[in-house]
């Protein structure tokens, strides 16, 4: 914990930084929007799966984890889910179903710092953050969105700026939109990593401060040791090595019902890839709500520790009085030094 008085930060600060399919909930956040409109969901991920190698035969390169964005455009443009709005995307995000201990486990986690004397004593904080190839609008609808500091993940523009809008400023564009036709955000895998150099530095705090500015280690609002980064598996591997690297922890997560899930996660583990892995249940019994919280309190520990051992080394030992060493001596000892 940095104690000089010229740094902006204390490293007071934890962050729990979640991914959200198959580790908050079982399966995929866009379900509810297929059941809405009638889609077969497993036809759309077919086709989404295909999509790549279409566009690879025609000379294009395409994201895998994000081209499913483009597919879902395509099926509000051609009427199968006509009317798909942000609005309509928040509201289907309150369908979603979370996994056993979940949104609670979100404030005993916090618990874990905010009842502890000793570290409210010094201010530490936990914050939760949401990082997701997932759609922004149904995690904001969800109702795990208020127990979380901040949300980063794939967005939507309704109604597109025409060229020449600035030169036209009557027009209420707000009033025309009716469905979603823009990609706003994309998030990948690979992208995840900005975000976490953004929750780092503050950037998402302060908007003054660019993702990209050069700031010192001890200026930076959320030291990324103080993370622990939570997700479902391989496909996190850039997220879990960037905080790794950096002193923080990585744990995975799976399905109590998949096996492989499970393989992975041990492969994972075997291969250095992560601190530890268990089931997505976040009861309080469970092995992760233990591991968590256990892990929660060593950073709380270290940062208290880190406080004092600064408070050590930047003052000096008051001087004593002689005559206190002079009482202990032998009185012999008493008599020559007087």
């Amino acid at each position: 914990m940095q104690e000089n008085e010229n740094t902006l930060h204390t490293g007071n600060i934890i962050a729990c930084v979640w991914d959200f399919d198959k580790t908050l909930i079982d399966g995929y956040m866009q379900t509810p929007i297929f059941k809405e409109y009638g889609i077969d969901e497993s036809l759309f991920w077919k086709e989404v799966n295909m999509l790549p190698e279409i566009y690879a035969q025609k000379g294009i390169r395409v994201s895998p984890e994000s081209v499913y964005l483009n597919h879902l455009l395509s099926f509000v443009k051609n009427g199968k889910m006509s009317g798909l709005s942000n609005a309509k995307l928040r509201e289907l995000g309150g369908h979603l179903e979370f996994c056993a201990g979940l949104p609670e486990f979100f404030n005993e986690l916090k618990n874990v710092v905010n009842e502890n004397p000793d570290y409210k004593a010094l201010d530490i904080k936990l914050e939760h953050y949401i990082i997701s190839t997932g759609l922004a609008e149904m995690i904001r609808g969800s109702k795990i969105a208020e127990y979380v500091d901040d949300i980063f993940a794939c967005e939507f523009v309704e109604e597109p700026m025409p060229p020449y809008f600035s030169q036209q400023p009557e027009f209420d564009f707000d009033s025309l939109a009716t469905q979603i036709n823009q990609i706003g955000m994309i998030v990948d895998n690979t992208i995840k990593t900005r975000f976490i150099f953004e929750i780092n530095k503050g950037s998402n705090k302060n908007p003054e401060i660019n993702v990209n500015a050069k700031i010192r280690e001890e200026d930076r609002r959320v030291p990324i040791r103080n993370m622990i980064y939570i997700a479902d598996g391989p496909s996190d591997v850039p997220v879990f090595s960037v905080v790794r690297k950096s002193g923080g922890k990585a744990f995975a997560v799976y399905s109590p019902k998949n096996d492989l899930e499970f393989e992975q996660n041990d492969f994972l583990l075997a291969s250095g890839r992560i601190d530890s892995y268990g089931p997505n249940d976040y009861t309080s019994t469970s092995n992760t709500s233990k591991w968590l919280k256990m892990h929660v309190k060593k950073i709380c520990d270290r940062i208290v520790k880190e406080h004092f051992e600064a408070i050590e080394n930047k003052v000096s030992k008051a001087p004593t009085h002689l005559h206190k060493f002079v009482q202990q001596q032998p009185k012999e000892q008493e008599q020559e030094l007087f």
